[in-house]
């Protein structure tokens, strides 16, 4: 299925790339060990530590990780407001706020 947005050039690795060396640069400048993160977070050590080197982790631990970092609001905030290009997409946005189900555009 194609992707409605594509506004950016990065594929999903590069992309993972950024988000893991965030979540390094962010532990480092608080001056925590992977285990003291652990300590704050419950991810295991090994988790942290593969998902610095080799950009694997689930999101429950991303998002547990986020939090103990203090990250709580950015990872609430992201996908919280739509994106558009066009005023048609902005109409069908609008259109389908309240929808509970979606539907393929290919069966329409």
């Amino acid at each position: 299925m194609p992707l409605l947005y594509n506004f950016d050039i990065e594929t999903p690795e590069e992309l993972l790339t950024i988000l893991a060396q965030n979540m390094q640069k962010r532990r480092l400048e608080k001056g925590l060990s992977r285990e003291a993160l652990t300590n704050l977070s419950g991810v295991p050590t090994p988790t942290i530590a593969r998902f610095e080197q080799k950009r694997a982790i689930s999101l429950a631990s991303y998002v547990a990780l986020a939090k103990a970092l203090g990250y709580s609001k950015a990872i609430k905030d992201l996908l919280s407001e739509p994106l558009f290009s066009t005023m048609e997409e902005l109409e069908m946005i609008n259109r389908n706020k309240n929808r509970k189900k979606g539907r393929s555009e290919i069966n329409k």
